[in-house]
């Protein structure tokens, strides 16, 4: 692959003027677009790890959001330092980099559905293991891709909600550049290649759409049918990102839930260092006294040094990514050290945090409204004719299409209203349809 075709500034739904000039960058517009938009907003009221705050703040997806995105605006800028230091004469858009990563880590949470990965999991159970099952022949036979449903995958569904064209909104979604779109699809295939489960990066409905972002950036296609990709080299900074950014700050939100003690959270921040760098930063610690802030100090210095070390690694392994050759993610490839360091946070989180009582209640009541409310509005708009389908479909926003001419388009429809849902939405909505809760009269 070539960067001066990778960076390019082509705009979805927009092809014919992404030549135009403006003050703004086209990727410092995209960041912008995304932060004005109306399902980011939305975010703040969607759980990330733990039930949304009561008396005690803990992330959300949009502080969530917004963290790996200051963190990968530094990976795309190191990144750019040394690209530009390696390829003198390479892309003129090497130093947006860093404006591309961050808009893109932006977005990568945007097809999220509410109530955090228990949500996904619960759309995927009801159309594998409920009632959705007896609509798998219609649309089989329709020439639709069942497995997009049984599958579901945030990531397949950012894609959709940032490119699908809307009822009564304008062509390319939120109209954004190839190389943003290209870099939140993880996973650069359909459905149509998993055996057993796993992870894929965008529905029938956008493959096409994928493939046109592809072959404009030149992303190299390890096969054609089904449509499967070589990942835009991009998409490893803002994975990395990611990865730094949730298992760490998930550390500082269980000591502050008190689900970790004191000493535990500051022994596996400080494990990370090692040598004149552990001796420096224990001496600064104990400047200040009060225990939040030494860990904030700590969780701070651990991104710091995940960054660099992620950039490296990046940088180390540019040829082999540009060839489609890298295997696996940046963060398994740091230092041993720090790699030591980051799965003993990862084995804690596992067995203390996300299988905490509170996490796992939120997955129970998740998984319950979501069954209700796929099982009612899929009713809903497979037969329209019902008098309780009538009333129900008038719920439905106009943006979504519940006329689609295809049980897969119908379904979608549902999926697109549901996953776009906040928690305390989706909450209020459940209670109305079970008649738990009626308007003040």
């Amino acid at each position: 692959m070539d960067w001066t075709q990778l960076l390019s500034g082509k705009r979805l739904g927009m092809e014919e003027y992404h030549e135009r000039k403006h003050e703004r960058t086209d990727f410092q517009r995209d960041y912008d677009r995304l932060i004005f938009s109306s399902p980011f907003r939305r975010l703040q009221n969607k759980t990330q790890v733990f039930p949304l705050p009561g008396s005690i703040f803990v992330h959300n997806r949009l502080t969530h959001s917004l963290e790996v995105s200051c963190v990968g605006r530094s990976l795309g800028n190191n990144a750019a330092k040394g690209l530009m230091q390696k390829y003198p004469q390479g892309s003129v858009n090497f130093p947006e980099i860093g404006s591309i990563v961050s808009a893109a880590c932006l977005a990568h949470d945007m097809g999220n559905p509410p109530f955090g990965h228990s949500g996904e999991r619960a759309i995927s159970a009801y159309f594998s293991e409920g009632n959705g099952r007896k609509l798998e022949a219609d649309v089989r036979k329709e020439g639709g891709r069942w497995e997009d449903f049984v599958h579901f995958e945030g990531n397949a569904n950012a894609m959709r909600l940032l490119t699908h064209q809307f009822a009564g909104r304008r062509p390319g979604g939120f109209a954004l550049t190839y190389c943003t779109l290209a870099s939140i699809v993880k996973y650069p295939y359909s459905s149509a290649m998993l055996e057993k489960g796993g992870k894929f990066g965008f529905f029938q409905s956008e493959e096409e759409t994928y493939i046109r972002i592809a072959t404009a950036l030149g992303i190299r296609n390890r096969q054609t049918a089904p449509a499967c990709y070589i990942r835009y080299p991009l998409v490893y900074l803002v994975e990395a990102a990611d990865d730094i950014c949730y298992q760490i700050m998930d550390i500082e939100d269980a000591h502050k839930l008190r689900i970790l003690n004191s000493e535990e959270t500051i022994q596996l921040l400080l494990d990370f260092f090692e040598g004149e760098r552990l001796a420096h930063v224990v001496k600064v610690m104990q400047m200040v006294d009060d225990t939040n802030e030494r860990i904030a100090y700590l969780r701070s210095g651990v991104i710091g040094l995940l960054v660099n070390e992620c950039s490296r690694v990046f940088l180390e392994n540019e040829e082999a990514i540009m060839e489609g050759d890298f295997d696996g993610t940046l963060i398994k490839r740091i230092d041993e050290h720090a790699g030591k360091a980051y799965a003993a946070c990862s084995r804690v989180a596992y067995k203390k945090i996300y299988r905490a009582k509170e996490v796992l209640d939120i997955e129970l009541a998740g998984h319950h409204i979501f069954s209700r409310l796929i099982d009612s509005l899929t009713e809903a708009v497979i037969n329209q004719g019902h008098a309780y389908s009538k009333l129900l479909l008038q719920r439905i926003p106009e943006q979504y299409d519940v006329n689609a001419p295809t049980t897969y388009g119908r379904i979608q429809c549902v999926l697109d209203y549901i996953s776009g849902m906040t928690d305390v939405y989706a909450l209020d909505l459940y209670r109305k349809v079970t008649g738990m809760s009626l308007p003040a009269v």
